[in-house]
Protein backbone atom coordinates (compact mmCIF):
# COMPACT_ATOMS: atom_id res chain seq x y z
CA UNK A 1 0.00 0.00 0.00
CA UNK A 2 1.70 2.74 -0.99
CA UNK A 3 -0.64 4.79 -3.66
CA UNK A 4 -2.80 7.70 -2.80
CA UNK A 5 -6.38 8.22 -3.91
CA UNK A 6 -7.30 11.74 -4.35
CA UNK A 7 -11.37 12.40 -4.38
CA UNK A 8 -11.98 15.72 -6.79
CA UNK A 9 -15.16 17.73 -6.02
CA UNK A 10 -17.76 19.41 -8.52
CA UNK A 11 -20.73 21.54 -8.29
CA UNK A 12 -23.69 22.21 -11.06
CA UNK A 13 -21.59 21.15 -13.82
CA UNK A 14 -18.16 22.94 -13.35
CA UNK A 15 -14.94 20.98 -11.41
CA UNK A 16 -13.95 23.25 -7.97
CA UNK A 17 -10.30 24.79 -8.26
CA UNK A 18 -9.63 22.47 -5.03
CA UNK A 19 -9.80 19.59 -7.67
CA UNK A 20 -6.69 21.15 -8.81
CA UNK A 21 -4.82 21.66 -5.43
CA UNK A 22 -5.55 18.04 -4.01
CA UNK A 23 -3.78 16.59 -7.05
CA UNK A 24 -0.81 18.97 -5.94
CA UNK A 25 -1.37 17.52 -2.41
CA UNK A 26 -2.16 13.65 -3.03
CA UNK A 27 1.25 13.92 -5.67
CA UNK A 28 3.31 15.18 -2.85
CA UNK A 29 1.99 12.24 -0.94
CA UNK A 30 2.66 9.91 -3.44
CA UNK A 31 6.01 11.37 -4.02
CA UNK A 32 7.11 10.31 -0.20
CA UNK A 33 5.41 6.93 -0.11
CA UNK A 34 7.18 5.83 -3.62
CA UNK A 35 3.59 5.35 -5.19
CA UNK A 36 0.92 6.49 -7.55
CA UNK A 37 -1.46 9.03 -7.80
CA UNK A 38 -5.10 7.89 -8.57
CA UNK A 39 -8.05 10.25 -8.59
CA UNK A 40 -11.29 9.45 -8.67
CA UNK A 41 -14.43 11.84 -10.12
CA UNK A 42 -17.54 10.51 -8.89
CA UNK A 43 -21.28 11.74 -10.96
CA UNK A 44 -22.04 14.56 -13.16
CA UNK A 45 -19.92 14.48 -16.54
CA UNK A 46 -17.31 12.06 -15.34
CA UNK A 47 -15.88 12.03 -18.91
CA UNK A 48 -15.18 15.58 -19.43
CA UNK A 49 -14.50 16.17 -15.93
CA UNK A 50 -11.49 13.53 -16.22
CA UNK A 51 -9.89 14.94 -19.36
CA UNK A 52 -9.61 18.60 -17.50
CA UNK A 53 -7.98 16.52 -14.17
CA UNK A 54 -5.74 15.19 -16.69
CA UNK A 55 -2.56 16.85 -15.34
CA UNK A 56 1.31 16.01 -14.69
CA UNK A 57 1.63 13.72 -11.64
CA UNK A 58 -1.80 11.87 -12.34
CA UNK A 59 -1.30 8.00 -12.88
CA UNK A 60 -4.71 7.05 -13.28
CA UNK A 61 -8.37 9.05 -13.30
CA UNK A 62 -11.07 6.50 -12.06
CA UNK A 63 -14.95 7.73 -12.54
CA UNK A 64 -18.38 6.64 -11.50
CA UNK A 65 -20.80 7.65 -13.67
CA UNK A 66 -23.46 7.67 -11.29
CA UNK A 67 -26.21 10.50 -11.05
CA UNK A 68 -25.42 14.25 -12.00
CA UNK A 69 -24.68 16.01 -8.43
CA UNK A 70 -22.55 14.86 -5.33
CA UNK A 71 -25.15 12.34 -2.90
CA UNK A 72 -23.56 11.17 0.44
CA UNK A 73 -24.47 7.40 -0.16
CA UNK A 74 -23.35 7.25 -3.38
CA UNK A 75 -19.85 8.85 -2.71
CA UNK A 76 -19.53 6.68 0.16
CA UNK A 77 -20.05 3.70 -1.26
CA UNK A 78 -18.41 4.25 -4.84
CA UNK A 79 -14.80 5.89 -2.43
CA UNK A 80 -14.84 2.37 -0.10
CA UNK A 81 -14.93 0.28 -3.31
CA UNK A 82 -12.53 1.97 -4.79
CA UNK A 83 -10.44 1.71 -1.85
CA UNK A 84 -10.92 -2.09 -1.58
CA UNK A 85 -10.09 -2.27 -5.58
CA UNK A 86 -6.94 -0.07 -5.54
CA UNK A 87 -5.59 -0.40 -1.58
CA UNK A 88 -3.83 3.11 -1.22
CA UNK A 89 -1.97 4.15 1.60
CA UNK A 90 -4.05 7.41 1.83
CA UNK A 91 -7.19 8.88 0.94
CA UNK A 92 -7.65 12.51 0.21
CA UNK A 93 -10.82 14.51 0.38
CA UNK A 94 -11.23 18.08 -0.09
CA UNK A 95 -12.38 19.26 3.68
CA UNK A 96 -15.18 21.35 1.50
CA UNK A 97 -19.37 20.92 2.51
CA UNK A 98 -19.15 18.11 0.48
CA UNK A 99 -15.60 16.42 1.78
CA UNK A 100 -16.54 16.50 5.41
CA UNK A 101 -19.91 15.40 4.51
CA UNK A 102 -18.13 12.04 3.20
CA UNK A 103 -14.93 11.77 4.19
CA UNK A 104 -15.63 10.61 8.18
CA UNK A 105 -18.31 7.95 6.61
CA UNK A 106 -15.62 6.62 4.39
CA UNK A 107 -12.85 6.03 7.23
CA UNK A 108 -15.61 4.51 9.86
CA UNK A 109 -16.37 2.09 7.12
CA UNK A 110 -13.35 1.56 6.36
CA UNK A 111 -12.16 1.79 9.97
CA UNK A 112 -9.48 4.19 9.55
CA UNK A 113 -8.42 7.39 11.20
CA UNK A 114 -9.19 10.59 9.54
CA UNK A 115 -7.91 13.87 10.52
CA UNK A 116 -9.59 17.28 8.51
CA UNK A 117 -8.47 20.55 7.87
CA UNK A 118 -4.98 19.82 7.17
CA UNK A 119 -2.88 22.58 5.90
CA UNK A 120 0.29 20.38 5.59
CA UNK A 121 1.18 16.89 5.12
CA UNK A 122 3.93 14.59 5.18
CA UNK A 123 4.66 11.24 5.43
CA UNK A 124 7.80 8.91 6.19
CA UNK A 125 5.97 6.08 4.17
CA UNK A 126 4.33 4.28 7.66
CA UNK A 127 3.32 7.62 9.68
CA UNK A 128 1.06 10.36 7.92
CA UNK A 129 2.04 13.94 10.43
CA UNK A 130 -0.76 16.36 9.28
CA UNK A 131 -0.53 20.04 10.36
CA UNK A 132 -3.45 21.75 11.29
CA UNK A 133 -4.70 25.26 12.95
CA UNK A 134 -5.90 26.20 16.32
CA UNK A 135 -7.15 29.11 17.97
CA UNK A 136 -8.05 31.38 14.83
CA UNK A 137 -4.34 29.91 13.38
CA UNK A 138 -2.36 31.17 16.46
CA UNK A 139 -1.38 27.47 16.88
CA UNK A 140 -0.23 24.55 14.57
CA UNK A 141 -0.71 21.13 15.61
CA UNK A 142 0.78 18.19 14.17
CA UNK A 143 -1.14 14.91 14.18
CA UNK A 144 0.70 11.53 13.92
CA UNK A 145 -1.23 8.96 11.99
CA UNK A 146 0.06 5.47 11.94
CA UNK A 147 -0.46 3.14 8.86
CA UNK A 148 -3.28 3.86 6.11
CA UNK A 149 -5.70 7.23 6.78
CA UNK A 150 -8.15 9.81 5.26
CA UNK A 151 -7.44 13.55 5.33
CA UNK A 152 -9.66 16.56 4.05
CA UNK A 153 -7.21 19.26 2.48
CA UNK A 154 -8.03 22.90 3.33
CA UNK A 155 -8.88 24.89 0.22
CA UNK A 156 -5.99 27.58 -0.80
CA UNK A 157 -3.62 25.77 1.26
CA UNK A 158 -1.64 23.74 -2.04
CA UNK A 159 -1.30 25.42 -5.29
CA UNK A 160 -3.06 24.22 -8.27
CA UNK A 161 -1.50 22.05 -10.79
CA UNK A 162 -1.06 22.45 -14.22
CA UNK A 163 0.83 21.08 -17.31
CA UNK A 164 -0.72 18.52 -19.38
CA UNK A 165 -0.82 14.24 -17.95
CA UNK A 166 -1.33 11.03 -19.67
CA UNK A 167 -2.93 9.44 -17.15
CA UNK A 168 -5.29 6.51 -17.77
CA UNK A 169 -8.96 7.27 -17.79
CA UNK A 170 -10.49 4.13 -16.40
CA UNK A 171 -14.38 3.78 -15.88
CA UNK A 172 -14.89 2.14 -12.12
CA UNK A 173 -18.34 0.30 -12.37
CA UNK A 174 -19.09 0.67 -8.84
CA UNK A 175 -21.68 -1.29 -7.06
CA UNK A 176 -24.32 0.97 -5.94
CA UNK A 177 -26.84 0.01 -3.44
CA UNK A 178 -29.92 1.88 -4.51
CA UNK A 179 -31.80 1.12 -1.09
CA UNK A 180 -29.06 2.82 0.97
CA UNK A 181 -29.55 6.02 -0.76
CA UNK A 182 -30.91 8.10 2.19
CA UNK A 183 -31.29 11.37 0.02
CA UNK A 184 -30.78 13.23 -3.58
CA UNK A 185 -30.33 16.83 -4.76
CA UNK A 186 -33.54 18.27 -6.09
CA UNK A 187 -32.84 21.81 -6.75
CA UNK A 188 -29.83 24.57 -5.75
CA UNK A 189 -30.94 27.66 -3.67
CA UNK A 190 -28.71 30.54 -4.32
CA UNK A 191 -28.50 32.66 -1.00
CA UNK A 192 -28.24 36.25 -1.36
CA UNK A 193 -25.22 37.13 -3.41
CA UNK A 194 -24.23 33.22 -3.67
CA UNK A 195 -22.81 34.06 -7.27
CA UNK A 196 -19.45 35.29 -5.83
CA UNK A 197 -16.61 33.11 -4.61
CA UNK A 198 -14.34 35.67 -3.04
CA UNK A 199 -12.01 32.62 -2.36
CA UNK A 200 -11.77 33.04 -6.08
CA UNK A 201 -10.64 36.65 -6.01
CA UNK A 202 -7.98 37.76 -7.11
CA UNK A 203 -8.02 41.30 -5.18
CA UNK A 204 -10.66 42.13 -2.45
CA UNK A 205 -11.15 45.00 -0.88
CA UNK A 206 -12.32 43.73 2.51
CA UNK A 207 -14.38 46.02 4.73
CA UNK A 208 -14.77 46.17 8.55
CA UNK A 209 -16.43 47.83 11.54
CA UNK A 210 -14.85 51.04 10.93
CA UNK A 211 -17.38 51.50 7.80
CA UNK A 212 -19.73 52.92 11.11
CA UNK A 213 -22.92 52.51 9.02
CA UNK A 214 -24.56 50.28 6.43
CA UNK A 215 -25.07 53.53 4.19
CA UNK A 216 -21.69 53.80 3.84
CA UNK A 217 -20.83 49.98 2.27
CA UNK A 218 -21.28 52.24 -1.47
CA UNK A 219 -17.54 53.25 -0.22
CA UNK A 220 -16.50 50.46 -0.60
CA UNK A 221 -18.45 49.15 -3.56
CA UNK A 222 -17.16 52.35 -5.62
CA UNK A 223 -13.70 51.63 -4.95
CA UNK A 224 -13.72 47.59 -5.57
CA UNK A 225 -15.22 49.03 -9.20
CA UNK A 226 -12.39 51.40 -9.77
CA UNK A 227 -9.57 48.43 -8.98
CA UNK A 228 -12.17 45.64 -10.53
CA UNK A 229 -12.33 43.92 -7.35
CA UNK A 230 -14.49 42.03 -5.22
CA UNK A 231 -15.86 43.21 -1.87
CA UNK A 232 -15.54 41.03 1.11
CA UNK A 233 -15.92 42.14 5.35
CA UNK A 234 -14.99 41.06 8.71
CA UNK A 235 -17.99 39.23 10.46
CA UNK A 236 -19.61 42.07 12.37
CA UNK A 237 -20.58 43.56 8.83
CA UNK A 238 -22.13 40.28 7.92
CA UNK A 239 -23.90 39.75 11.63
CA UNK A 240 -25.33 42.95 11.00
CA UNK A 241 -26.49 42.35 7.45
CA UNK A 242 -25.24 44.81 5.59
CA UNK A 243 -23.29 42.11 3.45
CA UNK A 244 -24.23 38.28 3.21
CA UNK A 245 -22.53 35.58 4.13
CA UNK A 246 -20.92 34.81 1.59
CA UNK A 247 -18.77 37.89 1.83
CA UNK A 248 -17.26 36.64 5.10
CA UNK A 249 -13.53 36.60 5.76
CA UNK A 250 -12.07 34.47 8.73
CA UNK A 251 -12.41 31.64 10.89
CA UNK A 252 -16.11 31.38 10.24
CA UNK A 253 -15.94 32.86 6.86
CA UNK A 254 -13.92 31.75 3.97
CA UNK A 255 -10.17 31.73 4.04
CA UNK A 256 -8.75 33.61 0.93
CA UNK A 257 -5.27 33.66 -0.91
CA UNK A 258 -5.91 37.02 -3.15
CA UNK A 259 -2.93 38.80 -4.43
CA UNK A 260 -3.93 41.42 -3.04
CA UNK A 261 -6.27 42.07 -0.04
CA UNK A 262 -7.38 45.56 1.41
CA UNK A 263 -8.28 45.67 4.81
CA UNK A 264 -10.42 49.17 5.60
CA UNK A 265 -11.77 49.59 9.00
CA UNK A 266 -10.74 46.15 9.70
CA UNK A 267 -8.84 45.78 13.72
CA UNK A 268 -7.75 42.48 12.56
CA UNK A 269 -9.09 39.75 15.25
CA UNK A 270 -7.62 37.11 15.09
CA UNK A 271 -10.54 35.20 13.70
CA UNK A 272 -10.55 37.25 10.89
CA UNK A 273 -6.70 37.14 10.63
CA UNK A 274 -6.84 33.39 10.12
CA UNK A 275 -8.80 33.48 7.21
CA UNK A 276 -6.45 36.01 5.18
CA UNK A 277 -3.07 36.04 6.50
CA UNK A 278 -1.87 34.09 3.22
CA UNK A 279 -2.63 37.17 0.96
CA UNK A 280 0.59 38.17 -0.67
CA UNK A 281 -0.24 41.46 -0.01
CA UNK A 282 -1.44 43.22 2.12
CA UNK A 283 -2.74 46.68 2.53
CA UNK A 284 -4.12 48.07 5.97
CA UNK A 285 -6.02 51.29 6.06
CA UNK A 286 -7.18 52.09 9.77
CA UNK A 287 -7.22 55.15 11.87
CA UNK A 288 -5.56 52.98 14.97
CA UNK A 289 -1.98 52.55 14.65
CA UNK A 290 -1.96 49.99 17.38
CA UNK A 291 -4.80 48.00 15.32
CA UNK A 292 -3.26 43.94 14.99
CA UNK A 293 -3.84 44.26 11.48
CA UNK A 294 -1.03 46.65 10.84
CA UNK A 295 0.78 44.20 12.27
CA UNK A 296 0.43 41.79 9.10
CA UNK A 297 0.45 44.70 7.06
CA UNK A 298 2.50 44.93 4.26
CA UNK A 299 1.27 48.43 3.62
CA UNK A 300 -0.55 50.50 6.79
CA UNK A 301 -2.28 53.31 6.07
CA UNK A 302 -2.66 55.07 9.79
CA UNK A 303 -5.85 57.25 8.61
CA UNK A 304 -9.20 58.41 8.19
CA UNK A 305 -11.43 55.41 5.77
CA UNK A 306 -13.53 58.31 5.02
CA UNK A 307 -10.70 60.76 3.34
CA UNK A 308 -8.25 57.71 2.18
CA UNK A 309 -10.81 55.39 0.11
CA UNK A 310 -12.59 58.43 -1.86
CA UNK A 311 -8.77 59.87 -2.55
CA UNK A 312 -8.19 56.01 -3.59
CA UNK A 313 -11.23 55.32 -5.75
CA UNK A 314 -10.42 58.69 -7.82
CA UNK A 315 -6.92 57.47 -8.11
CA UNK A 316 -7.83 54.60 -10.07
CA UNK A 317 -11.04 55.54 -11.65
Amino acid sequence: MTDVLAITEHRRGELRDVSYEIITAGRQLADETGGDLHLAVISGTVDEFAEKLNRDGVEAIHTVSYGEEFNHDVYTQAITQLYDELAPQYVLAPNSVNGLDYAPAVANALDLPVVTDTIDLETDGETLIATREMYGGKVETTNELEGEAVATIRSTEWPQSDGTGDASIEAFDADIDEDAIGSSVNGFEEVAGGDVDISEADVLVSVGRGIEEEDNIPLIEDLAEALGATVSSSRPIVDNGWLPKNRQVGQSGKVVTPDVYIAIGISGAVQHVAGMKGSDTIVAINTDPNAPIMDIADYAIHDDLFDVVPALTEEFQ
